[in-house]
């Protein structure tokens, strides 16, 4: 009995078995069937696939770059921390336990880059190369390359480099405007040092605007993007860039699914203005804005929440002379709808200066159109000591002697008692190695005065000499520095 028993339940089983492996094609049938369009149709890949960034990597991975940088030595960092060291050295007396002769070791940085032109031109973050004496580009093959640094835009995180180098593969450029949440996207750079990494994820949201950042409508992606990554390029499945990686948004430092990215578009207007002028001319009206809240729209009058909130205008500025007041809406900007606040400063900040620019606005729960004339938006000055105006600190490339430097400001060479006219504000190369300090006030060279930057330049190119010996003055002392000319 108990032999049958086991036979017949095996016999069961068996026949169970089979019905279930015959039915097994038409309940996949059945999944299969249950699946979305979209998924059926991600990817090159066939049906129901994965995307395959295979060809896209192999075609355009030779053309990211991996960026290392040697940072300036952080002002007083020779001295030490003890704020004695900083009194003895303007005094001239040497500091006690010898820390002012204290070498200290040179600060490094990595990140990523892009290659745009076959000429050598690379795109990368401001902040990769912010505070940079020396930077190097390292391609794929590992050849490395002295990168000078063509130009910076703060506002929008971008740098433009150079390397003498000639054939290099490039990438293509996409359109952001095209992306929509939900598409795929693939970063390539160095996170941690870990050169050419792929990683993958899906756009997340469009046109997001962070704190502070008004002149960038972000691209939010879930990529895994690191340390390391930052300027590496952003593609779509057609192998088109569509941004630069950026920023994340983390509690650790590391990757938590909130990334950021600067659209291309973005990019490729400052990349063109610093080749073409040396810096970038943006356009503005003279007003602050802010979002438009769905409380702020119900109070407004407005459907939704969208728009740019006016909440002050500048006296005397084009926003003021068009009549725009505290409290309008800006809808659009020439026909184009300001769904976000941070949306009007990137369209103005793209406008030449000189040009009209047509807005609607919402005022007293109606639509009304003005012209308003686009004025250049020039960095404020800062204040400091009293009501004297000093200049803002100028992103200023140093000179073939590794000298930052910047004229004074009247009420500085009062408080310094100089007669000098020009001020060290960083040092790099034979600068450094000859002695010279931020701070510095250049007095002359070669026993001659000099007084501006331009004489300054002159003098350094002129000179028949391996030499030339810089008269600076550095607290209440004049010496004299011997630098090498490169």
């Amino acid at each position: 009995m108990t032999f049958s028993g086991t036979a017949r339940a095996r016999a069961a089983l068996m026949s169970w078995i089979l019905v279930a492996l015959a039915a097994w094609p038409v309940m996949s049938a059945q999944v299969a069937s249950a699946a979305t369009p979209s998924a059926m149709q991600c990817t090159p890949g066939g049906p129901a696939s994965l995307p395959d960034f295979t060809p896209l990597v192999a075609r355009y991975g030779p053309a990211v770059v991996n960026i290392e940088v040697i940072e300036k030595t952080p002002e007083g960092a020779a001295q030490g921390n003890d704020p004695l060291n900083d009194f003895f050295r303007r005094f001239g007396i040497p500091a006690p336990g010898g820390d002012s002769q204290r070498h200290e070791e040179p600060v490094r940085g990595a990140g990523s880059g892009f290659i745009v032109s076959p000429d050598g031109y690379v795109l990368t973050n401001d902040h990769v190369v912010e505070g940079a004496s020396q930077v190097t580009v390292r391609l794929v093959d590992q050849r490395e390359f002295r990168a000078k640094v063509v130009g910076t835009d703060e506002r929008t995180d971008i740098a433009v480099l150079k390397i003498a180098a000639a054939g290099l593969p490039v990438v293509r450029f996409g359109d952001p405007a095209k992306l929509r949440p939900g598409q795929w996207v693939l970063a390539i750079g160095s996170p941690f040092g870990f050169e050419n990494s792929a990683t993958a994820g899906i756009v997340s949201a469009i046109g997001r605007s962070l704190p502070s950042e008004n002149y960038v409508p972000f691209i939010q992606t879930d990529v895994a993007v690191n340390p390391g990554n930052s300027g590496g390029p952003l593609f779509n499945l057609q192998g088109e860039v569509v941004g630069i990686n950026s920023q994340i948004f983390s509690r650790t430092g590391g990757f938590m699914g909130v990334s950021f990215a600067i659209p291309i578009d973005v990019a490729e207007n400052v990349e063109r203005q610093i080749i073409r002028v040396g810096h970038v001319v943006r356009g503005k009206i003279g007003v602050t804005i802010q979002e438009v809240t769905a409380d702020l729209a119900d109070s407004f009058g407005l459907r939704g929440p969208h728009g740019a909130l006016v909440s002050s205008v500048e006296s005397k500025s084009p926003a003021a002379a068009a009549g725009m007041q505290p409290g309008d809406v800006v809808l659009s900007v020439q026909g184009h709808t300001i769904d976000h606040f941070g949306e009007l400063s990137s369209r103005i900040s793209d406008m030449r200066p000189g040009s009209q620019a047509t807005l609607t606005l919402w005022r007293d729960r109606r639509e009304r159109t003005v012209q308003v004339r686009i004025a250049e938006l020039r960095e404020p000055l800062t204040a400091q000591g009293g009501n004297a105006a000093r200049p803002a600190p100028v992103r200023a490339k140093p000179n073939q002697l590794g000298l930052t430097i910047r004229p004074l400001a009247p009420q500085e060479k009062a408080e310094a008692r100089t007669h000098g006219s020009l001020v060290v504000e960083a040092v790099s190369g034979a600068g450094e190695v000859a002695g010279v300090e931020p701070g510095d006030v250049i007095l002359g060279v070669d026993g001659r005065r000099i007084s501006t930057v331009e004489e300054l330049e002159t003098a350094a190119k002129a000179s028949r000499n391996k030499s030339i010996a810089l008269l600076i003055q550095r607290a209440s002392q004049q010496l004299f520095l011997p630098i090498t000319v490169p």
